[in-house]
C-alpha cells in the first residue's frame, strides 16, 4: 500500500509519500518522499492555488499512490485563516480526486495519536516519532512534511487494523 499524506497548509503544504508491503519477510513502513510545497508569498491567492494544484498533480503522477490521506477540517479561532486552509484544502481534494484516487480523512487527534500514542503531543514529538517509524537519519524537514507523513501513517494503521478486523 502506497498513500500519499498531505498537510495542508496556506504557507507550506507538507506531503509523504509512505509505503507499507506486508508481502516481503520484514515488512515496515517506507518513506519514499517528503517535502514541502512552498507557493510564491507576494503571488495572490488564486496563483498560490493553482501552484499548489500544479505541484500535487505532479507528485500524484510520480508516486501513483493508492490513496491519498488528509486531515480533516478543524475549527479555528481565526475564522480568515480557517477559510485560506479549506482554499488550499479543497485543491487537495481536487487533485485527488481528478487523478481518480481515493480519499481518507482523519482528525487532528486520530493522526496523533496513530503515530504517538498521544492525541494532545506536540509537533515536536510527532516529529520524532516519524522519524523513528521510517528509521529516518534525521527529522523530516520542514516540519509540515513530518505532520503530512503522519498523516500516512495514520492511514496505514487504520487500513491494517481494519484488515484483521476483517480477516
Amino acid at each position: 500500500m502506497r498513500v500519499c499524506g498531505i498537510d495542508c497548509g496556506t504557507e507550506t503544504t507538507g506531503y509523504g509519500i509512505v509505503e507499507w508491503d506486508d508481502r516481503i519477510r520484514d515488512p515496515r513502513l517506507v518513506s519514499l518522499a517528503f517535502g514541502g510545497i512552498c507557493p510564491p508569498q507576494k503571488a495572490a491567492l488564486p496563483q498560490r492555488l493553482a501552484f499548489v494544484h500544479a505541484e500535487l498533480s505532479a507528485l500524484l503522477a510520480r508516486f501513483q499512490p493508492d490513496i491519498v490521506s488528509i486531515e480533516e477540517v478543524f475549527y479555528s479561532v481565526n475564522a480568515k485563516s480557517a477559510l485560506k486552509l479549506g482554499h488550499v484544502r479543497g485543491v487537495a481534494l481536487l487533485v485527488a480526486a481528478c487523478a481518480g484516487i481515493p480519499v481518507a480523512e482523519y482528525a487532528p487527534l486520530t493522526i496523533k495519536s496513530s503515530v504517538t500514542g498521544y492525541g494532545l503531543a506536540a509537533k515536536e514529538q510527532v516529529q520524532f516519532m516519524v522519524t523513528r517509524l521510517l528509521g529516518l537519519s534525521e527529522p523530516p524537514e520542514p516540519t509540515d512534511a513530518s505532520d503530512a507523513l503522519a498523516i500516512a501513517i495514520c492511514h496505514i494503521h487504520h487500513a491494517q487494523t481494519l484488515s484483521l478486523q476483517e480477516a
